[in-house]
């Protein structure tokens, strides 16, 4: 099947490729109950060696730059605690990690996670992480303008491989809080 954002010929349901997700997306993908029926999650094959979003773009088409979102993984601190959180932003964006992020998890202080912390917490690889198959009790912080965009491509959890979901799933993921403002120009 043809996808419907960018230029991917062969789009297969999730559900078909199980065995090309990592264990933890897998695992989400296999368990689905949301609002958006699982065989509508999409799996693309992509290199691993164009996965960056500039590249990426140019190779699989432009309407991407608007329709690709990065999942990145964050850690807020107050006094000797720490929470781990993932936040999706459009790929155009950039996380307000010192604004939205740290208000949102009560913490005196936010940044971005390393990569050890990010990958060895979520069970995927650095340049694919995804909000679909987070470690239970994570907040995901989704910036609105993801959720109101119609189909948006997402990591896989590997850098090899892409997920197109439609926008609107990402409200009803565990853990998931929509904010406005999350991703900044």
């Amino acid at each position: 099947m043809r996808a419907p954002i960018g230029d991917f010929d062969d789009a297969r349901p999730a559900p078909d490729c199980l065995d090309l997700l990592v264990a933890p997306v897998a695992d989400a993908v296999r368990a689905w109950d949301g609002d958006v029926p699982a065989g509508r999650l999409l799996y693309v094959d992509t290199d691993p060696a164009i996965a960056d979003t500039a590249v990426f773009v140019e190779h699989h088409g432009a309407d991407l730059l608007d329709t690709s979102a990065n999942c990145v993984v964050v850690a807020g601190r107050r006094g000797g605690e720490s929470t781990l959180a993932a936040c999706l932003v459009l790929s155009r964006t950039r996380v307000d990690v010192n604004g939205v992020v740290r208000r949102q998890l009560g913490a005196r202080k936010a940044s971005f996670a390393s990569t050890e912390t990010a990958t060895g917490e979520t069970g995927m690889e650095y340049g694919g992480i995804t909000p679909i198959g987070l470690p239970a009790g994570w907040p995901l912080l989704v910036d609105s303008a993801v959720v109101d965009t119609e189909w948006v491509l997402v990591g896989s959890g590997r850098r090899r491989g892409k997920l197109i979901v439609p926008g609107k799933t990402f409200a009803g993921l565990p853990g998931a809080v929509v904010l406005d403002g999350l991703g900044s120009a």
